[in-house]
């Protein structure tokens, strides 16, 4: 006991610790620290997306027409909705002001406004995604990184056992306990980082879903709103031009 008693914080058993066991628990808390940081900024960040786009849904959908919809969406311009919204009205806009045949003009529009609005809800998940990669990351080298250091300071202690010709417990167990510290390290900083991703997986999913029903109700408001049709559609065909008249004879 009196050779054990040496070891049984556990801060002094990661004093103690070889070099490389050292490096690998510093490893282990900066990736912590990067991975708890990021918890909480996407806490806030998902949590505010997810509301803001639900809310400028509904005030899109409840909206008299097209401009006033995107008016109600500037109220808040963080919102991923607005931009999403803001950069299809724009593509709308330059089309109206494009010298085209107005005969194509309404399919080119509408061909180039579902791509602008899959670019941009490609864009905005994309922003919200940033740095989830790293709780993957985290979660998946973390255990590995802590194996590494247990099965170096193992590796060490087998070493002082050659060395002291003695395979006594009290001289075997304080760099053995002092090696799993790094395995339990690694599976503490990967269990939130795992919890964590999986969580704010499905947050981003869930808004990715609110920006595909908004983009769907933007193409209809459109669709129902924005008559661009060819000019010989729904008014009348123009008359042909008359030819000149024959001279009597006389």
């Amino acid at each position: 006991m009196d050779a054990l008693s040496p070891h049984g914080g556990l801060w002094t058993m990661m004093a103690s610790a070889t070099p490389t066991v050292i490096f690998v628990l510093c490893v282990l808390a900066a990736m912590s620290l990067g991975c708890w940081s990021i918890i909480f900024i996407k806490l806030f960040t998902l949590t505010a997306a997810k509301r803001d786009t639900a809310r400028d849904y509904t005030r899109f959908q409840e909206a008299d027409n097209l401009r006033s919809a995107m008016q109600a969406l500037g109220q808040s311009r963080q919102s991923p909705a607005f931009t999403v919204g803001r950069m299809a009205f724009e593509e709308l806009v330059r089309m109206e002001q494009a010298d085209l045949d107005p005969a194509e003009k309404g399919h080119i529009a509408m061909d180039n406004i579902r791509r602008v609005l899959r670019q941009a809800v490609s864009m905005e998940l994309a922003k919200l995604s940033k740095s989830l990669p790293f709780l993957a990351t985290t979660a998946n080298a973390t255990p590995f990184i802590g194996l590494f250091g247990t099965v170096w300071g193992i590796m060490n202690s087998f070493h002082s056992i050659g060395l002291m010709q003695s395979a006594a417990l009290a001289a075997v167990a304080p760099g053995i306990s002092e090696a799993l510290v790094a395995t339990a390290i690694g599976l503490a900083v990967a269990i939130p980082a795992v919890l964590a991703y999986n969580y704010f997986l499905g947050f981003v999913q869930a808004i990715e879903n609110e920006l595909v029903n908004f983009a769907g109700a933007f193409l209809n408001r459109i669709q129902r709103e924005v008559t661009w049709t060819p000019r010989d559609a729904g008014q009348p065909a123009p008359a042909a031009p008359r030819r000149p008249a024959a001279p009597e004879r006389i």
